[in-house]
Parts: structure tokens; C-alpha cells; sequence
């Protein structure tokens, strides 16, 4: 009885954002990873982290690594991606999963061609809704 309720609720949590706002979701965070894509291959860092959430809460994870927090991403990028280190950024095969009204997720592909090589990977990104938009709360990039 209890998985019931608890499959009945996850639906009507689901069904309670109507579709025109699923859409409208869908659009703004597609927009968003436009724009940090932009702000990278411009090389403004800021621009690029301005979407992510600006806490010490933000987690971060590739490979075996973690990071906690939006300043010891922000000090990452700007290690490893520096002068002659940075690439061009490009975002493919997005898919946008909205899983409320306030929460959704982005898996897709990125390729960051550097002077010498390449690196390339998957990402699942999390964003949730603040009263100053749609920010990235969680980042798993392999």
C-alpha cells in the first residue's frame, strides 16, 4: 500500500506542471547552455558559472573527483583552463527532462577542442528554480 501512495504521488506531482510550463522550462535551460557555451568560447568564466549555484552546498563530480561548492569550481576552471588551456566548448545530443515545477535535469555531450587534443564526455547537469532563475546545482561530467 505504501509504494502505491508513493507512486500515485510521484504522478500527481508530475501531472501538476502543465505543458505549456514543461515547455517553457525546456526552452529556458536549452537557452542557458547557449549562453555558457557562448561565454566559454568568448573565455568569460564568469559568464560561464553565472548559471551554476553560487553555494557552498553546489556539487561538482567528474571521474573520481568531487568538488563541493561554486568557488572551488570556479578555482578548477580556472587552473586547468587557462591561456593556451582553454578550447572551444560545444554542447550536443541535449535532452531536457523537467521533473517539476522547479526541477530538472540535462544529459547531453560535450567537446571541448583544445590546441593539441580533444575531450570529450557525458554530463548530467541538475538545475533547480530560484527566485533569479533557473541555476545548475549539481554537475557530473565524465
Amino acid at each position: 500500500m505504501k509504494r502505491w501512495a508513493i507512486v500515485v504521488g510521484m504522478m500527481l506531482c508530475l501531472k501538476t506542471v502543465p505543458a505549456f510550463q514543461m515547455d517553457d522550462a525546456r526552452t529556458d535551460l536549452l537557452r542557458i547552455l547557449d549562453l555558457q557555451q557562448a561565454a566559454w568560447n568568448r573565455q568569460d568564466i564568469e559568464g560561464f558559472m553565472a548559471y551554476y549555484w553560487k553555494s557552498d552546498r553546489f556539487t561538482f563530480q567528474s571521474g573520481a573527483n568531487r568538488l563541493q561548492g561554486w568557488s572551488a569550481l570556479l578555482e578548477r576552471y580556472k587552473t586547468s583552463y587557462s591561456g593556451k588551456n582553454w578550447g572551444e566548448l560545444n554542447f550536443t545530443d541535449l535532452e531536457v527532462n523537467v521533473l517539476g515545477a522547479g526541477c530538472a535535469y540535462v544529459i547531453g555531450r560535450y567537446n571541448l577542442a583544445l590546441k593539441d587534443t580533444r575531450r570529450e564526455g557525458l554530463f548530467t547537469i541538475i538545475f533547480k528554480r530560484f527566485p533569479e532563475g533557473w541555476r545548475i546545482i549539481h554537475d557530473q561530467s565524465s
